[in-house]
């Protein structure tokens, strides 16, 4: 069944605002909006993210076993078209980013392939970005 897709609000956690806000501006080339001395959003490719300034927390990351990767949970993301995940990827390799799971192509020449890739931001939010070679096999079983 096919929906239309609307926008999603999401507000994380960050321990250093304008670490946080200086990555998803500059690293993550997303633009900002509204602010204050304790939060700020931005356009989340097309999304509204939110982070808001939190306390450091000695929490420690959960991750689940998915193809043989440790995938940290809880994680965020969006699903990007083929050629800007791509493009994505190799923007982020060359500002250097740290991957936790490097892009790869899961259930390749198969229903449902992908391309997926992991990171955290400054504050150790993990994100996950990920695209289907067929947006139609979105949520194909």
């Amino acid at each position: 069944m096919k929906s239309n897709i609307s926008p999603f609000h999401i507000a994380i956690p960050v321990d250093n605002l304008e670490k946080c806000r200086l990555f998803y501006r500059d690293v993550l080339n997303c633009e900002e909006g509204r602010s204050s001395d304790h939060w700020v959003d931005f356009n989340f490719f097309g999304h509204q993210l939110v982070i808001h300034h939190k306390a450091k927390s000695n929490e420690e990351t959960t991750t689940n076993a998915v193809d043989g990767k440790a995938v940290p949970v809880p994680h965020y993301g969006v699903v990007l078209p083929w050629g800007s995940f791509h493009a994505f990827a190799k923007d982020l390799k060359q500002k250097g980013i740290h991957f936790i799971i490097d892009p790869y192509i899961r259930f390749e020449g198969l229903a449902g392939e992908q391309a997926t890739m992991f990171f955290k931001d400054p504050a150790g939010n993990a994100l996950e970005f990920k695209s289907f070679k067929d947006m139609n096999q979105l949520f194909v079983k």
